[in-house]
């Protein structure tokens, strides 16, 4: 929340907010005056002096005035003062989106960014007119009777100071809310969408437990709402109506020492006119508009991409560092899609050495995906380091990253071209046998046969799903590059068809990490990491059997269609 009232404050920083609070002054003239006008007026009114008591009624008018003609100004500098902040914010979303696709970009230019400004606009409105009346307030109690003031305004700064600190729980409160809120709807999601798998396999009680905590989760944030409602209840109590009460019980002490009736009236005037009306709207702004404010610029300040690093080393000169070989070692690894959302991963360790071959399993959207994309460059660790041959994917050139790695998505790219230009593009010099061999090793022969041969002109609309996959794994086998990377590269195959590609990449040479789509690829893996929730657990076959839950219940489900040994 220190971010969001810092960006606030920041805004305020400027001229058009110093002309606000001048034309704010007018408004305090009315607000002292109304006590002291309430009071006199009620002593010349006992006292029998009629026209001396609507006189002081009548200069209440006037100052009424002044401070409404104070109100007219304030309401023209208030757009100089908010627009600019919608400029800002508009340009921290565009130029997020532009530098990252963002598809969220819409909504926040056209939702969020507006309740920031409205809220934001109704915020200064509500401090202002606190400030105005706690001014006013206090001046016009001091020089009516300062024993008034002595007792009635401890108790509202106790209770508005108290109403604060309770915002600051009310903040993280509605955050866990809407957390909770996103997690069981995607929960709610997940379980929907498979009810009929889910009723096939008899995996109702699962189910049960999967969907119960995010709902006990929702509940629970419910309720801790509930009881920051209630102590907010109890804030206005002691601000609002503790002053009341203490000057009602105070009055025959204070009578007795020479307060008028009229003086008394005139406290209670304050209090009930000034302070408790005061203090109410502004806990009600607070509580409502405040906790949005902070909730939506939080949401906005946080999607905004990371500030590029500087280069290190040599690259700072403007020579490319050079990775040592191609050996991925993660320490400490953390991503998060923006620092509001919960980490995909989260300190994971993770050593694969040269010439290994890794498979990663795990629930569909555990951070699979993310974690191809981490090491292969596409994305930025969000704590932790990744490094490639010893250095961070982002600080290597392109071409060079180009020749270390390549990565085969599950949606293969194929391209309008000849069938030999689809296969070495990323090895353009590569020699007609060198070609065959490739096809031959992959299992893409009979494909290509179909298609015409090398030199047969590919469309990529005649293609099935799992022959682009056949045509981007032999690209990616005629490739260069020492460490590959199958993100269900061969969902779209049959399992005779995966198993050949699988063992030609094993057999090729090289680092092979493959995020696995069926039991038989994870079974043919040196090493099997098991993504489960945000921790991580890494071993072999037979070693996750008796570490691993997740990989156990994961073996159950899948439905292996070769019963092969797993990999020693």
């Amino acid at each position: 929340m220190k971010r969001e009232l810092r960006y606030g404050v920041a805004a305020l920083r400027n001229r058009s907010a110093l002309k606000l609070a001048l034309w704010s002054v007018p408004e305090i003239l009315p607000t002292a005056l109304y006590g002291i006008a309430v009071a006199r007026a009620t002593d010349s009114f006992l006292a029998g002096h009629a026209w001396q008591g609507i006189a002081w009624l009548g200069g209440l008018v006037a100052t009424a005035c002044i401070g409404a003609a104070g109100s007219y100004q304030v309401y023209g500098r208030l757009g100089e003062l908010v627009e600019p902040l919608r400029d800002d914010l508009v340009r921290r979303v565009v130029g997020g989106a532009l530098r990252t696709g963002d598809d969220a970009a819409v909504a926040r230019l056209n939702r969020q960014v507006e309740i920031v400004r409205d809220t934001f606009a109704g915020l200064v409105l509500v401090v202002r007119s606190f400030a105005v009346t706690l001014f006013g307030v206090l001046a016009g109690l001091l020089s009516l009777a300062p024993a008034i003031a002595v007792l009635v305004v401890p108790p509202f700064l106790l209770g508005f100071a108290a109403s604060l600190a309770v915002l600051g729980l009310a903040a993280d409160r509605v955050r866990a809310s809407l957390q909770a809120d996103e997690d069981l709807a995607a929960a709610a999601g997940m379980t929907f969408s498979g009810v009929r798998d889910i009723t096939a396999t008899g995996s109702e009680e699962f189910v049960e437990h999967f969907a119960g905590r995010p709902i006990e989760a929702q509940a629970a944030a419910e309720r801790s709402l509930a009881k920051v409602a209630a102590l907010r209840t109890l804030c206005f109590a002691v601000g609002g109506w503790a002053p009341l009460l203490i000057l009602l019980a105070a009055g025959p002490w204070l009578v007795g020492r020479g307060v008028s009736t009229g003086t008394l009236l005139g406290g209670l005037t304050y209090v009930l006119i000034g302070l408790q009306p005061a203090l109410s709207t502004v806990m009600g702004a607070l509580g409502d508009s405040g906790l949005r404010y902070v909730v939506t610029l939080g949401r906005i300040l946080s999607l905004q991409p990371p500030p590029e690093r500087p280069l290190r080393g040599s690259q700072q000169s403007g020579a490319a560092i050079e990775p040592a070989g191609h050996q991925v070692r993660a320490r400490g690894l953390t991503f998060a899609y923006g620092p509001a959302a919960e980490p995909v991963l989260e300190r994971l360790d993770l050593v694969v050495a040269e010439g290994e071959h890794l498979a990663v399993v795990g629930p569909s959207g555990i951070g699979k995906s993310t974690l191809a994309g981490l090491i292969c460059g596409l994305l930025t660790p969000t704590e932790g380091r990744l490094l490639l041959g010893g250095v961070p994917p982002s600080e290597v050139t392109a071409e060079r990253l180009a020749g270390t790695r390549v990565l085969i998505p599950q949606e293969a790219y194929v391209f309008s071209g000849t069938v030999r230009e689809n296969l070495d593009y990323l090895l353009p010099d590569a020699s007609t046998s060198e070609v065959e061999q490739a096809v031959d090793a992959v299992g893409s022969a009979a494909l290509v046969r179909r298609l015409g041969g090398l030199d047969a002109t590919l469309r990529p609309g005649d293609l099935s799903a799992g022959e682009r996959q056949l045509i981007a794994l032999t690209r990616a086998y005629l490739s260069p590059a020492p460490l590959v990377v199958l993100d269900e590269a061969t969902c779209f195959l049959d399992p005779e068809a995966e198993r050949r590609a699988e063992q030609a990449f094993a057999q090729r040479g090289g680092t092979l990490i493959v995020i696995a789509h069926r039991i038989s690829s994870a079974l043919r893996a040196q090493q099997i990491l098991v993504l489960d929730g945000n921790r991580a657990t890494l071993g072999t076959h037979q070693t996750l059997l008796r570490a691993s839950p997740l990989y156990r219940e994961l073996l159950g489900h899948w439905q292996p269609e070769d019963r092969i040994q797993p990999a020693s």
